[in-house]
């Protein structure tokens, strides 16, 4: 009996310390970005100029900055929610993972628009990572045949389903659509990529 409980409060323990640790991780994240984009203010909007900028040898930089810098405050704010939410969730199965899993949608997500955005365009914001992530926690659950990861999947996909399914369709050109299925395409492959196998039960 004492064993079990010792076991129990272990677990609980490390549960709330991973969720405090995921919270700090994306508080810090998205203040980063909102600091950012002060600083774009105060100098005129310059960094702007560190997107990416499709099939320019020079943008190929942007892959990497893009997704730190927005077109204004307004921006910023659309993309901080849906961004603290579900890197929040996807962070509570481990820090390292969740970066390994921010790092591939960042990369993969850039590399799409900058091969297949309309030219003299300049492409920036979180919005990539944001339906990477979310494509990320839909998917997660299904191919880990684990039921918690698929109720957190139905859930997002329940809530934001609608709205994500119309940042992908061409129908904004002052958005980035490209960026959008892009990022929801990488982060399907992410899922795949970084799969766990499912819990067998222990014998005892």
């Amino acid at each position: 009996m004492d064993t079990t409980m010792g076991t129990t409060a272990e677990g609980s323990w490390r549960q709330g310390d991973r969720a405090k640790a995921a919270a700090q991780l994306m508080l810090g994240w998205v203040a980063l970005l909102w600091v950012i984009e002060a600083a774009d203010l105060a100098t005129g909007h310059a960094l702007d100029w560190y997107g990416i900028r499709p099939r320019e040898a020079d943008g190929l930089g942007g892959i990497l900055t893009a997704p730190f810098l927005h077109f204004g405050f307004g921006h910023v704010a659309a993309n901080s929610v849906p961004l603290l939410v579900f890197g929040f969730v996807a962070a509570l199965s481990g820090i390292r993972r969740f970066l390994a899993v921010s790092a591939l949608i960042i990369l993969a997500d850039g590399i799409g628009i900058w091969l297949i955005s309309p030219p003299n365009t300049m492409t920036a914001g979180a919005s990539g990572l944001v339906f990477g992530l979310f494509g990320y926690l839909v998917v997660r659950g299904f191919v880990e045949r684990r039921a918690l990861g698929i109720a957190v999947g139905v859930v997002i996909a329940a809530i934001w389903g609608g709205s994500f399914f119309l940042g992908i369709l061409p129908t904004n050109t002052e958005v980035s659509w490209q960026g959008h299925l892009c990022g929801l395409a990488a982060g399907v492959v992410t899922a795949l990529y970084f799969r766990r196998p499912a819990a067998r039960p222990a014998l005892g």
